[in-house]
């Protein structure tokens, strides 16, 4: 097998189709830096480490960190040592953003290496979470940014005239949120999943009050996200226990160690697995086969990535077979390929409508940056 000689870097910085807003920030644009170990023999892998406000990282720090902490990790090896390698990116005292980069990076260069997709080879790779039959397709929830009841009511009517069925919507503190969802349930009808996710906006009385007065208006949600403060898992347990909506975990879980508290307080059912708070896909799967062994329902979503990222966290899902049972039977959480203008690479994931095609091509199936790039002026790097 042949030796990881390099790891390039490409920092990019790509226009959303329109503005992404949330409790937490207010975004026209993607930042995010994808990564590509390559070995003596030509192949190459690809990851992505998101850059925001919400992974905490910015795009000087994950190329200082990049090449001073992780590459070492790696130069030199092979992907035959895929688990030694892997446990060694997960320990570095990195931010899981940069780690979530090299992570996906090499666990696709090793599925390219093996000639298998990339969900096929984490199946193989990592029994105990694999399913019987992995799919090779990804069912996704579309994402409805924060906004009056108005504009939300037609974004979501726009949505589901393109096939979606499973609607999940932002909420902040500043706006009514049941009115908004009321005018969604009015747009979509009875048979759309609607979800909510609160990016830790309000108090847990306050959350308390919105979504039980959401109940009251037959709004009929599928789960809430994240309501309360991360951390605050009193506050998470307080609106579990006052709700009839499963409560979902996101912020409040970040990787495995974080599910004790989460347990002690009996705070949510269901957790929202992302690479880039995990870490990359090795601890990821440490964290689904742990949440599974306590009975939590697992999710996986992704933060506002290009579809490399989004691809990453697909492929995983498919492997564990995830889209079986709720809450993934009404859709992942990996709508983020859909929101860059211009897409990150070619070839990878497909997107049609909330249906993600995984390749059949080893690894994610992407052979180079996407040529629109250089067309709309977007610096490609390597840096």
């Amino acid at each position: 097998m042949g030796l990881i000689t390099r790891l390039d870097l490409h920092p990019l910085s790509l226009p959303l189709t329109g503005t992404f807003s949330t409790a937490v920030r207010t975004s026209s644009v993607l930042e995010t830096v994808l990564f590509r170990p390559q070995d003596a023999d030509g192949r190459s892998g690809w990851g992505e480490a998101p850059v925001s406000r919400v992974t905490g990282v910015s795009i000087p720090e994950v190329l200082a960190r990049a090449r001073q902490d992780l590459a070492p990790l790696v130069i030199g090896r092979s992907t035959d040592e895929l688990d030694s390698l892997a446990q060694r990116i997960a320990a570095a005292p990195v931010p899981a953003a940069i780690r979530m980069g090299l992570d996906c990076a090499l666990h696709e260069l090793a599925a390219v290496t093996a000639g298998l997709s990339l969900h096929s080879f984490l199946a193989a790779a990592y029994p105990q979470i694999a399913a019987a039959n992995p799919d090779d397709a990804v069912l996704t929830d579309m994402t409805l940014s924060a906004a009056e009841p108005d504009a939300l009511a037609a974004a979501a009517a726009a949505w589901v005239h393109k096939g979606f069925s499973c609607l999940k919507v932002k909420l902040r503190a500043d706006l009514d949120a049941v009115a908004g969802l009321a005018a969604v349930r009015g747009a979509v009808g009875p048979d759309v999943q609607l979800r909510v996710d609160a990016n830790q906006a309000y108090s847990p009385d306050e959350a308390v009050r919105v979504l039980n007065a959401m109940a009251d208006a037959g709004v009929g949600l599928e789960l809430a996200e994240q309501p309360v403060a991360a951390g605050d898992w009193t506050g998470l347990a307080q609106v579990e226990r006052s709700v009839d909506v499963p409560v979902m975990a996101d912020e409040s879980v970040q990787n495995e160690s974080d599910l004790a508290p989460l347990l002690r307080h009996n705070a949510a059912p269901l957790v929202n697995l992302k690479l880039a708070k995990a870490g990359g896909i090795y601890p990821a799967v440490r964290l689904l086969a742990a949440a599974r062994q306590h009975g939590l329902g697992v999710l996986v979503g992704c933060m506002l990535e290009s579809a490399v990222g989004a691809g990453a966290g697909a492929a995983l899902a498919a492997a564990a077979g995830l889209g079986t049972r709720f809450p993934g039977r009404s859709g992942q959480d990996l709508d983020g390929g859909l929101w860059p203008a211009v897409p990150s690479v070619a070839g990878g994931v497909r997107y049609d409508g909330p249906m993600l095609h995984l390749p059949s091509a080893p690894g994610l199936g992407i052979t180079g940056l996407h040529p629109g790039l250089a067309a709309a002026g977007i610096g490609t790097g390597p840096a």
